[in-house]
């Protein structure tokens, strides 16, 4: 049995598989600092993708697009801050969800430009 962690892990890889077969180049997972993180950081032509990771392994969960809120937008915002600022980036962003579900780990959402 996979701990919570490796649960994680194994949902952000999945995700950012799928990024890659999108045209992403992945750039970073899981950077934190003391006071945020960022389940991955991609990128596809001038814009960079700061990525919310949500895996839910049932359906009675609920989805995982329905955790990503307004204060996990605000979160996100903050840590997408915090990266550019860190690596003096001056380019164009966006915020992304890549929701995760199941035994099998499929990526059964993506949605990019939430802020």
């Amino acid at each position: 049995m996979m701990t919570t962690f490796e649960i994680g892990r194994k949902a952000e890889t999945v995700a950012a598989a799928f990024l890659q077969r999108k045209g992403c180049e992945i750039l970073a997972q899981n950077w934190r600092t003391r006071h945020c993180e960022i389940d991955i950081i991609a990128r596809k032509d001038a814009i960079l993708y700061f990525c919310e990771v949500k895996y839910r392994s049932r359906p009675d969960q609920g989805y995982g697009m329905d955790y990503v809120t307004q204060a996990k937008l605000r979160q996100m915002t903050f840590a997408a801050d915090c990266w550019i600022a860190a690596h003096h980036y001056e380019g164009d962003y966006q915020l992304a969800a890549i929701e995760v579900s199941g035994a099998a780990f499929t990526v059964t959402n993506a949605i990019t430009d939430l802020s």
